[in-house]
């Protein structure tokens, strides 16, 4: 997929990775940048379109669909992780809103699309995903549950669109140093390399790509003799 004169929806492109993301299109000569954000007043970055674009509102999706009919590429990066465990009280209530964004949105919006980007030539959906795509951490297993989903919907959507020529890219990535892992103590990536990172596999028409060393260490663990996913063993 050619970076160079693409026309570009960024979902939460208001901070963190979907900033570096806006950043990293703007840097590959994308011809407009659209940033969806819920205010966009937030978005301060040159050189994009903000877009009023909250990805759990089917109005706001509806209204960003017919604003943008030159699209070429969409990003669903915005989500949520409300650091839930799935034996908490109040586990079903962040799943939920945690599946509205992770999931439903990313669904939402590729549906809307799909025909737009089917009339510009297929063009391509980047998914940001999650290493917990795959595993599940104790503080934060609901987001596991949503991400796994949202995976789950990026491998539906290659197999639905490849007939009309669309990329799907699923991009996954350890910690990264944004709002969302504040006060998370673990090593995180600098978004502008998840994003470079990102770019480079987009253009070079990949369909998933492991953005650092935690997504790459996780992806082999899938195949170890006792998987990654199982957890430690119970004590004999």
């Amino acid at each position: 997929m050619k970076l160079k004169d693409a026309v570009i929806l960024i979902t939460g492109a208001n901070r963190g990775l979907g900033n570096a993301l806006a950043q990293a299109a703007l840097a590959a000569g994308a011809r407009k940048v659209y940033a969806g954000a819920r205010n966009p007043a937030a978005v301060t970055l040159a050189g994009v379109t903000p877009i009023k674009l909250d990805v759990n509102n089917p109005a706001d999706i509806a209204a960003a669909a017919q604003a943008i009919p030159d699209l070429t590429i969409l990003i669903n990066n915005a989500g949520i992780f409300t650091g839930s465990t799935v034996g908490s009280p109040d586990a079903a209530a962040a799943l939920r809103a945690e599946l509205d964004t992770n999931l439903y949105g990313p669904m939402a919006l590729s549906q809307a699309f799909a025909p737009t980007l089917a009339r510009n030539g297929g063009g391509a959906i980047v998914n940001i995903l999650s290493a917990l795509s795959w595993f599940s951490m104790p503080a934060g297993g609901t987001y596991s549950v949503s991400k796994a989903a949202a995976w789950a919907l990026t491998n539906g959507l290659r197999v639905e669109l490849h007939a009309q020529r669309t990329q799907v890219l699923g991009a996954h990535m350890g910690y990264m140093d944004t709002d969302m892992t504040d006060g998370i103590d673990a090593p995180k990536s600098a978004p502008a390399d998840i994003a470079r990172a990102i770019m480079e596999a987009l253009e070079a028409g990949h369909d998933e790509v492991l953005t650092d060393d935690t997504a790459r260490q996780v992806k082999q663990g899938l195949a170890a003799p006792r998987g990654i996913y199982l957890g430690e063993p119970l004590a004999a």
